[in-house]
């Protein structure tokens, strides 16, 4: 097993590059940088009122960090996937040095969906998810788009147009314009990563870095609520504001 080195990982998504493989059971990984570029503007989250009530109702446990490695292994089960071991591997040890996270969603004890992605300074480049249960990768993304909300992050990279995607409110743009948001979002954080390596980033985030655990901060400063209590459900709607 080749897995990639996560500092070179780093400095692929610091400008614009990520990996990909054919299938399941391939063996080469190449690099990616699609000339049109999905993204999700976070405070133009697309939040439908069927969905507004699933979040408003707490019909899943939401948490994050709980089952990042499974969640991978849930995203790469598919006939068509771009995620060999290689990558898989990959991942899950960038996810041990804290740069890359899991939003997952349960009901009744199973992980019923769920998405993973990599953050590197105010940017978040979301790699894949799966959903197996009516609305739970849609309640996933909803709930990463809070917490990137809460947390000051500026850019959600969605990487590839699906339909799903659009319904959700992402949008392609042209990869120079992607470069601007990209150059944008992270900063000091690239500068930090040229100068000390994945060590400096990895210890001590960069100056303007997002950060990704504020949301639970704000969620736990109220007594009535719990990560799973439908309240925080309501308070994540709150936060995406209008429905469509």
């Amino acid at each position: 097993m080749a897995v990639i080195d996560p500092e070179l990982l780093l400095r692929a998504y610091a400008i614009g590059v990520f990996p990909m493989s054919d299938r399941r059971d391939a063996a080469e990984v190449f690099w990616v940088e699609p000339r049109r570029r999905a993204i999700l503007p976070i405070d133009r989250f697309r939040l439908s009122r069927s969905l507004r009530k699933t979040l408003r109702a707490g019909t899943f446990e939401v948490t994050r960090d709980s089952a990042f490695a499974e969640v991978v292994r849930r995203c790469a089960e598919r006939d068509e996937t771009w995620i060999n071991a290689d990558i898989e591997e990959s991942y899950n040890l960038l996810h041990e040095l804290g740069h890359a996270h899991s939003v997952e969603c349960w009901l009744e004890g199973r992980l019923v969906g769920g998405l993973y992605g990599v953050r590197l300074g105010s940017a978040f480049f979301g790699e894949s998810m799966f959903s197996a249960e009516r609305d739970a990768s849609k309640v996933a993304l909803a709930w990463l788009v809070a917490r990137l909300k809460v947390g000051g992050f500026t850019l959600l990279d969605c990487q590839f147009m699906t339909a799903h995607l659009k319904t959700l409110g992402a949008v392609e743009i042209e990869q120079e314009s992607y470069r601007e948001l990209l150059d944008s979002a992270l900063g000091s954080a690239t500068a930090a990563l040229g100068a000390d390596g994945l060590g400096g980033v990895g210890l001590r985030p960069a100056p303007g870095a997002g950060e990704f655990g504020a949301l639970d901060r704000l969620l736990a400063a109220d007594p009535a609520r719990t990560v799973d209590s439908p309240a925080s459900g309501c308070v994540i709607a709150q936060l995406l504001g209008q429905t469509s």
